[in-house]
């Protein structure tokens, strides 16, 4: 990667390794100095910024699930600034609330707009990372993705590119239309057909079926300047780390 764009990684990917500290033990190792915790890592904000300082790493992003947002956002944003971080990004719907008709997602873009409101008022900046059910077409043709962005204009959205595939889109289309807003970028890969079955069909960056020449470059013209690697579901959480940031090394 170029020297003006961090890498990052989202920490779900390595929940399975414990403790926390072996984690970031792993990470600076390789020389992450970049993190993004998800929300469940939250509740210990202490121990998580010790990691941090001990590392000397930073947070730049974090994810923030709804319940906690809905319960008091303000808390949350001050718990975040705490740490250094300047983005949160709320990942995704309660699982109840992923099947909405046009005036849902109106309603929930809404709700997304209010909430950010509080957030840029303790100082830090708020945004959407999407799935694949923001892709599902209403019966109007209309597309969730475009709702919850037109309802919310003064919300960032991180991009994660393997989602928007596994809902049927163009990512690189999406990533042009919306430029503007799109800060940080999710970097995970899909597995081909009939592989990786016990990863949930998701591969390590670069040995799956992505194409990222055309990805990074359109993520560079846009202005993307954070990488975060994701994989949801990893059978080796190091094997992961360790073959993905050796494509990212490729990547000039």
């Amino acid at each position: 990667m170029r020297p003006s764009e961090t890498t990052s990684i989202q920490l779900y990917s390595t929940r399975m390794i414990e403790p926390l500290e072996a984690q970031f033990d792993l990470l600076a190792s390789l020389g992450f100095r970049s993190v993004e915790p998800w929300g469940g890592l939250l509740a210990d904000a202490p121990r998580l910024k010790d990691n941090l300082v001990r590392h000397g790493m930073q947070a730049p992003s974090a994810h923030v699930g709804m319940p906690s947002l809905r319960n008091d956002a303000a808390t949350m944003a001050r718990t975040c600034r705490e740490l250094g971080i300047k983005t949160m990004y709320a990942p995704a719907p309660p699982p109840d609330e992923r099947d909405k008709d046009v005036a849902g997602w109106r309603a929930f873009g809404k709700e997304l707009a209010a909430i950010g409101k509080v957030v840029t008022g303790e100082g830090l900046q708020f945004g959407w990372h999407n799935h694949h059910f923001e892709f599902k077409k209403a019966a109007d043709g209309t597309i969730p993705m475009d709702i919850l962005l037109e309802e919310a204009p003064d919300m960032l959205w991180e991009v994660d590119v393997s989602w928007v595939v596994r809902g049927g889109e163009d990512p690189v289309a999406w990533l042009k239309r919306y430029g503007s807003r799109i800060e940080a970028c999710h970097i995970k890969d899909i597995a081909a057909p009939g592989t990786c079955l016990d990863e949930d069909g998701w591969a390590d960056v670069g040995h799956g079926t992505m194409n990222w020449p055309s990805l990074i470059g359109t993520m560079r013209d846009i202005g993307v300047k954070l990488f975060v690697l994701e994989h949801d579901k990893p059978s080796d959480a190091a094997r992961f780390v360790r073959r993905s940031m050796a494509t990212l090394a490729t990547w000039n």
